[in-house]
């Protein structure tokens, strides 16, 4: 006598595939194969920041071959390289992620999402309702002018290097050396966490 019922199945050697083991295939099917790191920075100055923050997340989330491993707190930040009074503050944040894109289609997904939240790039440094910036992808060091990595000015804006030091405190810029020692060289003017305000991990 069996221990389950083989009454529909044509061939009753046929057993039920385990509820567990179903789990596992399903969640094969999401887990990436040999992904790579990448750090991504994301600055909004225009319309509603947090919300285009979060957007802009779950957008990345929402990537085929990618997963959003880590999202930082949000810091805000006077804007760079311009007069401050010219523009609103920036609402700024660093998520990590594992993905199997090569850099070129990860650089390809970050301007489909900014043009996504109708981000205009009309000034150098001008306003925008979203900005996002592969940071480091792996170990890599590339300087092909279509994508610099890492990101040529990282190392100078602590409005990247706060938000990643809270994720990872032992990460390192390549070429350039521990987040912690480039933050603390720098200094936090200008940058300030806003304890009150959140960005979700997607689910």
């Amino acid at each position: 006598m069996t221990a389950f019922s083989t009454e529909g199945q044509s061939d009753p050697t046929v057993q039920p595939v385990p509820a567990s083991v179903v789990e596992q295939v399903d969640a094969a099917d999401v887990t990436l194969s040999n992904p790579k790191r990448a750090v991504i920075a994301l600055g909004a100055n225009l319309g509603n920041r947090l919300e285009t923050l979060q957007g802009a997340i779950d957008a990345l989330e929402d990537t085929p071959g990618l997963r959003v491993k880590a999202v930082s707190p949000v810091y805000e930040t006077e804007p760079w390289g311009v007069d401050p009074e010219s523009q609103p503050s920036y609402f700024n944040a660093v998520v990590v992620v594992k993905t199997t894109l090569p850099p070129g289609s990860l650089l390809e997904r970050g301007q489909a999402i900014e043009e996504a939240f109708d981000r205009v790039r009309e000034e150098r440094w001008g306003p925008r309702t979203i900005d996002v910036d592969i940071v480091a992808y792996a170990d890599v060091v590339s300087d092909d002018p279509l994508l610099t990595l890492p990101h040529p000015r990282a190392h100078q804006r602590a409005f990247v290097l706060a938000p990643w030091h809270d994720v990872e405190p032992e990460a390192a810029l390549p070429g350039q050396g521990p987040v912690g020692d480039l933050l603390a060289g720098l200094g936090r003017d200008g940058v300030a966490p806003r304890a009150d305000l959140e960005l979700r991990l997607p689910e």
